[in-house]
């Protein structure tokens, strides 16, 4: 088979991409109990050093309160690979986490688009500073 198949997660499908400015999972169907876990495995596979991470879950129709585990040990591994993310949530996805603790905050944009742009002008920051340390030092 050709292209970018999803891999089936017992009603989720999972897909990856990489790109120019970061690595993008993308999640579609239902989130539940029984995938999540695998879910979030093979979500955590494409967390790289120095590549940051989308996980778009804006096709996916509904999602268990657990969502919050798969966030939070992606969030983890992004920390610990010193890479950013962003999430893109559907409505289901968004209602899962709040009932879960309103007090969450995530790092969610609207698309894929406007997380690539956030890690491009981050990165444009980083580089516009970069000479600014090397005369400093």
């Amino acid at each position: 088979m050709y292209g970018n198949p999803a891999i089936q997660y017992d009603g989720a499908q999972v897909r990856a991409c990489s790109r120019q400015l970061a690595t993008v999972v993308t999640v579609t169907g239902d989130l539940n109990d029984v995938n999540l876990d695998k879910v979030s495995q093979y979500t955590k596979r494409f967390v790289l050093k120095e590549k940051p991470m989308v996980l778009d879950l804006s096709g996916v129709s509904s999602a268990t309160s657990h969502i919050i585990s798969l966030l939070s040990e992606l969030d983890d591994a992004c920390t610990a690979a010193g890479v950013e993310w962003s999430l893109i949530a559907s409505q289901p996805v968004s209602r899962a986490v709040h009932s879960f603790d309103a007090r969450v905050e995530l790092p969610t944009v609207e698309s894929v688009a406007d997380a690539l742009h956030n890690f491009a002008d981050a990165m444009a920051e980083r580089r516009r500073l970069l000479p600014l340390l090397t005369k400093s030092a």
